[in-house]
């Protein structure tokens, strides 16, 4: 099915059995959040409202619920697409197995996007306060567009679409200062449309952009998609979609003319509002901060649009599913982009940048009896040097000299690189430099820093699965937990401005590498014991979203030689959180007693409610 539309997209969707209608109204304001979390978290499908209320657009959620439901939207052109890449990484391999790659020229034709007079996407007119006002979460900063693509074209070359970039980036609608004839526009550093608003600006003109909502699917996947060095958004999305993208020609950013909505506008380059909060995919709320601004000069839609949307939180949540399928179809790139890396996963129940799994090859000295990680760390200074890799805090890098490792098997990762690590020489740290602009754990905004923890060689330690006898904690550090083998989570009490720093050296000072403690070689101070061992996934949402590693990293009897960290017995990080952060995401009670309510009416969409 090669869908042109979100329409298209919800026929294809309900012919498969993956669509749930619902008919009665529905507020878009936190009611239809707090729907599409639980039918994402109880596995459901995707769900249209066909009567929301405050707008006369139908919306649907949950497009993406599942990697099985992703498939099947893609079904047609996902092989190809890998084949395609496949090609791309190594052109050598079409006349080796010329039957397997028969179809990339084809499929490199449907690449390339062109230019169209007109779109199915400039049907109709509205204004930007008649399109849907989601909001997900009650403290929110307004409405929100969830599933944006974001277009912007290069200032000095506007008419190549080939430069043309295309980025998720969040949208305001609502709220704060924004007059009903602007929207905000949060992009995030290391981001392709940071090169245009710097060329606008030298050029002291405004930046032409495009926001546009639903179309075909690969579009929204193109948008999130870190692709490699010379194939663009436009034409990946081209060759998902399986035909190539028209992208409507005018005085303005070009418009993708099949989607279902177009705001379209300019941002002036010196020109900032507030924006924000909004809550945002670490599980917390990301602050209000200046960013640029959209004057809208009109907004288009479809005859028969429909709007799209997911709700962002704490994972796993809709956009799991984006990183799943980003894995399957890059995978196979990162060996050719990053040499002697086998592998890197970036783990989503952590908020996915905060933490880096990565299999890498230590092929330097092969003759040297003591396997000490040495190209293990220059494949980490290459993966923290590449794009969205970039923003990662934890990165954990392994040898895996008999190929057993599997990376999405976190428990067994975290086991292989704890039971190796020397942490008195294994631990990296690069500080004061840039992070994931939404995280607050660091030292400001987009600032913290990065530690590298690289394990190589063989076994060092066994690891404990059970607290030690009699075990004397300082004063104020109670119920210690064992999280998995080799982790303890011990709990402290509030981090406080005066004395929080302190606390952690307290703790690491009142024991030595000789004590039955330190046989767990790391341990984390936690503001709930219970709450972080419950699940491998709380310990990783907890330790990696509210831990800075120049900061909240130490260890037992540990020492720095040589402008060098590190510890002899345990490391110890203090993942309490800190009076800096953003506050947690909790659901509006009333809305929750509502959808409650709405489950116990019965109805298709009741079981999983």
């Amino acid at each position: 099915m090669k869908h042109r539309s979100t329409r298209d997209t919800v026929h294809d969707l309900r012919d498969g059995g993956y669509l749930i209608e619902v008919s009665d109204p529905v507020d878009p304001h936190l009611e239809m959040a707090e729907i599409q979390r639980r039918v994402y978290a109880g596995g459901g499908p995707a769900v249209l409202f066909t009567n929301p209320i405050g707008t006369s657009f139908p919306m649907v959620s949950n497009l993406f619920g599942s990697i099985e439901q992703a498939r099947y939207l893609f079904r047609e052109t996902l092989e190809s697409v890998r084949r395609l890449i496949e090609v791309k990484l190594d052109p050598s391999a079409v006349p080796k197995r010329p039957l397997r790659y028969a179809g990339v020229p084809l499929t490199a034709l449907r690449m390339l996007p062109k230019f169209t007079r007109r779109g199915a996407v400039c049907g109709g007119r509205c204004q930007v306060t008649d399109l849907p006002m989601l909001t997900s979460w009650p403290d929110d900063g307004g409405a929100f567009v969830t599933l944006p693509q974001v277009l912007s074209s290069d200032p000095d070359d506007p008419q190549n679409l080939m430069k043309v970039n295309l980025g998720m980036y969040r949208v305001q609608l609502s709220g704060n200062e924004y007059a009903s004839d602007e929207t905000g526009l949060h992009y995030q550093i290391h981001r392709g449309i940071g090169v245009h608003h710097k060329r606008a600006l030298a050029r002291s003109q405004p930046l032409d952009v495009t926001i546009t909502v639903g179309g075909s699917p690969a579009m929204t996947l193109a948008a999130v998609m870190p692709l490699p060095e010379g194939l663009t958004e436009l034409t990946f999305a081209g060759a998902l979609a399986g035909r190539r993208i028209g992208m409507v020609r005018g005085d303005h950013a070009p418009v993708y003319g099949d989607a279902d909505f177009a705001i379209v506008g300019s941002v002036d380059p010196n020109v900032t509002k507030p924006e924000g909060p909004f809550g945002d995919h670490l599980g917390y709320y990301s602050l209000r901060h200046p960013f640029p601004v959209l004057k809208v000069r009109h907004v288009w839609h479809r005859k028969d649009a429909i709007w799209p949307f997911t709700v962002v939180g704490r994972p796993p949540q809709e956009d799991t599913t984006f990183g799943q399928l980003i894995h399957e179809l890059t995978d196979p790139i990162i060996p050719t982009v990053i040499h002697g890396v086998k592998a890197v996963h970036a783990v989503d129940a952590a908020g996915v940048h905060p933490l880096l799994l990565a299999i890498g090859s230590e092929r330097y000295m092969p003759y040297l009896e003591e396997k000490a990680p040495q190209e293990l760390l220059t494949q980490a200074n290459a993966i923290l040097g590449n794009g969205q890799l970039s923003l990662a805090k934890y990165l954990m890098i392994a040898d895996d000299p008999d190929d057993r490792l599997d990376l999405h098997n976190i428990e067994e990762f975290l086991c292989y690189v704890l039971s190796r690590f020397d942490p008195s020489r294994d631990l990296h740290f690069q500080t004061q430099t840039t992070i994931d602009t939404l995280d607050y754990s660091g030292e400001g905004f987009n600032r913290g820093s990065k530690v590298v923890i690289a394990a190589a060689g063989p076994v060092r330690r066994e690891l404990p699965t059970e607290l030690p006898g009699e075990l004397e904690l300082p004063e104020g550090f109670k119920s210690p937990r064992v999280v998995m083998p080799g982790v303890l989570a011990v709990e402290a009490n509030a981090y406080r401005h005066d004395d929080g720093r302190s606390d952690l050296g307290r703790f690491c000072e009142a024991f030595s590498a000789a004590d039955s403690i330190a046989k767990f070689p790391l341990i984390t101070i936690v503001d709930d014991s219970d709450f972080a061992s419950r699940n491998l996934s709380n310990w990783l949402w907890n330790t990696f979203t509210r831990s800075n590693p120049a900061t909240d990293i130490s260890g037992i009897e540990s020492d720095t030689i040589a402008k060098h960290w590190g510890c002899r017995g345990s490391v110890v990080i203090d993942a309490r959180f800190k009076p800096w952060q953003a506050p947690g995401l909790i659901e509006d009670t009333e809305t929750i007693k509502k959808v409650d309510a709405r489950a116990a009416r019965g109805g298709a969409l009741a079981k999983y409610l």
